[in-house]
């Protein structure tokens, strides 16, 4: 067995491949960039090798010294986690030259199913099913119109090189497929140097469902089920879960087949994904194969007992796979949610600073895959996940639960997250009854995210908890000694519970023996908790029930949060709710005369001028963000008055575009 090996990556991934290794005896080199150096896989490793400046082009993406590190250090392997090089045939061709070990799979492989086009054919030619569609390359906008003509719209147009969600257009007619042409042209050049885009029918109702396969050089090819990842933003997956809930064991059986019999076509080894996207009748059709370890691994590894990366260090040192497909069971079920340093609130705008506070969840089966620390950076360089939250149960349900109360117990300040939208897809009705698609965020939430949209189990207890929370912080101000006569604080029974532009709620609170009790409307509510001021999170029951909330006081305001909603609250004497009923209601400023950036990024293009007449609808700017091209249109007819901006301009976020009459 290798003694010391090398992790070409960062963060979270780096981490775990890292645990694998202490687990197996293994020493472990990180490598660094100066953005990196405090970070947390790189106190992990036995070893660490600074490798550059912070933009991963001149640091994780410099594959010679990555390899001048392993010389350095006599690692005599290394993983290269997912991303940066990890389907890189030069650098696995490199290690080669070098006399070290790439635990992955060769370069026949990663050239064959890195380019989409390439994979199509040799899956077709493997007995795979194939989306009907164009496999060579579309020369140009005329071109695309005359081939989705011939397929039948809707029609998907794919970046040969792309991954990620980029380069990824789909069209319903004419107009977007020749838009849709020059923007997915435009994110496959800027994000993979590769201008190339094919054409293929776009499946309707679709779900994204993936076999996971496992290889060694003996001819031994396994598939370890599948994971269901069709809720996806922008075609990057948010929640994974094993097993689907929709196979039945007949198409599992068929699909993972497939997945074996493409794998030995290409002559893999060691762990990869064969993506499929699966109609409303379970008809499924190949769509790629990811030739690394998926982010999405540990559901896997949760229902089948399996440690993945250690299949994959002793595949690569020549072993043989230490099991058959008799052999590969799924017991129970795992669920996973990405948590991002992103605001749902803005459209997922990316956040970035330190992590003031951070506290992650743990319990019975429940798993965090991290790279972070409290006190840690989130930093603008790389990708902004801060942690991959799993949990198992014997069933989805459970499964579930446990993801809603752990979603509920992850503590996150200092930057923006996405746990409040994570969580509001895990209450979500449609969700849990397994109604999927890759098209369920687009439909439940058409006009982005917001906490309003996610309607309370119970409002009642939101209402209770809040009561109880001013009572305390009553409680303790009526002790504070000191107090100016006449205007001591006072305990008091009645309250009433201002929620921010709602309707006042009455409440009585009164102390009990291990927490408080609630009237409200006629109904009595014990809560117990052992909660007290100024921590965090309120852990306890409301009549037996278990409950968890994020709790914080911002001068008389209340922000709680629970299940993906925020409440914003008051508490006040009857006497100073009804005062606060007759006051004026605040008239938000008029931003309709202005085209404000909703994101940071690069003014890539103007299409208007000034003293132009604009309908609404028309395209007003393109704004590139992350790789990705996002068009910013008319809300009504206007006539431009003023553009205060230029193309190259790097935006803010709220930075006027333009100004209209």
């Amino acid at each position: 067995m290798f003694k010391k090996i090398l992790i070409a990556n960062r963060g979270e991934i780096a981490c775990r491949v890292m645990k694998t290794a202490r687990k197996m005896g293994i020493q472990t080199v990180a490598v660094y960039s100066d953005a990196d150096k405090d970070a947390l896989h790189v106190q992990m490793a036995d070893e660490k090798v600074h490798i550059g400046p912070s933009p991963s082009s001149e640091s994780y993406l410099v594959m010679e010294r990555i390899i001048q590190a392993c010389r350095d250090t006599g690692a005599e392997a290394v993983h290269p986690g997912y991303g940066f090089l990890s389907e890189n045939a030069a650098f696995c061709e490199a290690l080669e030259k070098a006399g070290i070990t790439f635990i992955g799979p060769g370069t026949l492989a990663i050239n064959s199913m890195g380019d989409k086009i390439t994979s199509k054919r040799l899956a077709e030619k493997a007995g795979v099913n194939v989306i009907p569609g164009y496999t060579d390359v579309v020369r140009d906008a005329e071109h695309a119109l005359e081939i989705a003509e011939g397929i039948g719209y809707p029609v998907m147009l794919k970046a040969s090189a792309g991954g990620g969600g980029k380069g990824m257009r789909v069209a319903w007619n004419r107009d977007e497929c020749a838009d849709g042409f020059e923007r997915a042209t435009n994110e496959a050049r800027s994000s993979f140097g590769d201008a190339r885009v094919f054409i293929e029918k776009f499946i309707e109702e679709p779900r994204h469902i993936e076999i996971q396969v496992m290889a060694d050089t003996h001819g031994n090819v396994i598939y370890l089920g599948e994971r269901e990842c069709s809720i996806q933003r922008r075609h990057q997956k948010v929640i994974e879960e094993a097993p689907s809930p929709f196979l039945d064991e007949a198409t599992r059986r068929a699909m993972g087949e497939q997945a074996v019999a493409l794998a030995r076509a290409v002559k893999y080894r060691s762990a990869g994904t064969v993506e499929f996207i699966v109609d409303a009748k379970r008809n499924f059709y190949f769509l790629e194969m990811n030739t690394r370890l998926q982010v999405e691994h540990p559901v896997t590894e949760l229902v089948t007992g399996q440690d993945l990366v250690e299949l994959m260090i002793r595949v690569a040192n020549g072993e043989h796979l230490p099991l058959g497909q008799d052999d590969v069971t799924l017991t129970g079920w795992a669920m996973e949610a990405r948590v991002y340093a992103e605001d749902p609130f803005r459209n997922f705008l990316p956040s970035t600073g330190r992590l003031v506070y951070y506290q992650p969840p743990d319990g019975y089966n429940v798993r965090v895959d991290t790279g972070v620390y409290e006190g840690g950076e989130v930093s603008m360089f790389y990708d902004p996940m801060i942690a991959k939250l799993i949990t198992y149960g014997d069933d989805r349900l459970q499964a579930i639960k446990r993801m809603q109360r752990a979603l509920d117990e992850y503590y996150i300040r200092g930057v923006q997250h996405n746990i409040s939208f994570l969580n509001a897809l895990m209450v979500h009705p449609r969700f849990i009854e397994g109604r999927l698609s890759t098209n369920f965020i687009a439909e439940e939430y058409p006009n982005g995210f917001d906490s309003a949209d996610v309607p309370e189990e119970d409002p009642a207890k939101s209402i209770v908890i809040t009561a109880c929370v001013h009572r305390g912080y009553t409680d303790r101000a009526a002790k504070l000694s000191g107090q100016m006569p006449g205007y001591e604080r006072k305990h008091s029974e009645a309250w009433v519970v201002v929620l921010e532009g709602g309707t006042p709620h009455q409440v009585d609170v009164y102390p009990s023996e291990n927490g408080y009790r609630v009237d409200y409307q006629g109904r009595s509510y014990e809560v117990i908790t052992d909660w007290g001021m100024g921590q965090p999170l309120l852990k306890g029951t409301i009549n037996g029930e278990y409950v968890c909330y994020q709790v914080e006081r911002t001068g008389i305001w209340y922000q709680l949060y629970h299940h993906g909603t925020q409440i914003n609250a008051v508490v006040m004497t009857p006497k100073a709710a009804e005062l606060h009923a007759k006051m004026p209601e605040k008239v938000p400023p008029d931003l309709s005369r202005f085209l404000i950036s909703p994101m940071p990024g690069l003014l890539v293009k103007l299409s208007v001028s000034e003293g132009q007449e604009v309908k609404a609808g028309q395209e007003l700017a393109v704004i590139e963000a992350m790789k990705m091209e996002n068009v910013l249109r008319a809300e009504q007819d206007a006539v431009v008055h003023h553009i205060p901006t230029k193309v190259g301009a790097s935006l803010t976020v709220d930075q006027v575009i333009i100004e209209f009459e």
